[in-house]
């Protein structure tokens, strides 16, 4: 598995490990790695490596692609990784992509998700897509130090998963059988309003929290002191341009299904989580 010194990649490997399970932790830097029962680590220079992918990738039954970090040449990465495992003979590749994945989706990012699925189901290689919505772990920090939510969000509405969730499904579609060119949309099992949220992590914080909901023009303002590329502002901005269309707006039994368990919720991960 790539990523397993990321968020959801460090959660799946723990889960793997507690479950008895081997397995190889492909890495840029194994010195970040954690130590796991079962687990070996394969150095590599990320999804640019190709020689060092394919080296690695050697002897991989099921393959977890976390997808590469936010970047202009983000599809070229994962195409490059795609190939890598073709040419390595890996079975299955399990690909870590985004809810609303499609060639003309709002969010300019989950473009990026389409074309690296378009290419994982060209290449001839078994695979599983887990299209995760906005992840909940997130909800606490949309306010930022100020409190504030802004975005052009306008009345949309998003159903977030807990990252926990995302992990545990993610662990059976890596180890049971069954799951060969299925595609998941993990959410959470409600959606909300951005002001309702809002309401949500007021409830819980000592700070009221708010949501601004900001046009095209205040959202790209805002965002101007950062000195991001254009690239990167436009994935920012198109996160709550997506969710005013709709396309966050998704609740499925998928996580239910896949752990046996309901999601967590927002209230429930915000009792125990938000500082007061």
């Amino acid at each position: 598995m790539t990523g397993a010194t990321g968020e959801v990649g460090g959660r799946v490997a723990r889960r793997l490990a507690d479950a008895g399970h081997s397995q190889c932790l492909i890495v840029r830097d194994a010195s970040r790695v954690p130590a796991l029962p079962g687990a070996q680590t394969s150095e590599f220079g990320g999804y640019a490596d190709i020689a060092g992918m394919r080296s690695a990738f050697q002897g991989v039954s099921t393959l977890l692609l976390v997808s590469a970090r936010e970047s202009e040449d983000r599809v070229k990465q994962h195409i490059q990784a795609i190939d890598a495992a073709a040419a390595a003979g890996v079975g299955r590749v399990v690909y870590l992509s985004f809810i609303g994945a499609a060639a003309e989706a709002t969010f300019t990012f989950a473009r990026d998700h389409f074309r690296t699925e378009e290419h994982l189901r060209a290449s001839g290689l078994a695979f599983t897509f887990s299209r995760q919505n906005l992840y909940l772990d997130l909800v606490p920090l949309l306010g930022g130090p100020e409190a504030v939510i802004r975005g052009p969000a306008g009345n949309g509405r998003l159903a977030p998963v807990l990252r926990d969730d995302v992990a545990h499904a993610l662990l059976t579609m890596l180890i049971e059988p069954g799951h060969e060119g299925a595609v998941y949309e993990l959410t959470g099992a409600e959606s909300l309003t951005l002001s309702e949220l809002a309401a949500e992590i007021s409830r819980y914080s000592a700070q009221p929290v708010t949501f601004e909901n900001e046009t095209l023009e205040q959202a790209h303002a805002s965002r101007a002191s950062y000195g991001a590329p254009e690239w990167e502002v436009a994935g920012w901005i198109s996160t709550y341009t997506a969710i005013a269309a709709g396309e966050l707006d998704v609740v499925t039994d998928h996580v239910q299904r896949l752990t046996g368990h309901e999601p967590v919720s927002v209230r429930e991960f915000l009792s125990r989580s938000t500082p007061r």
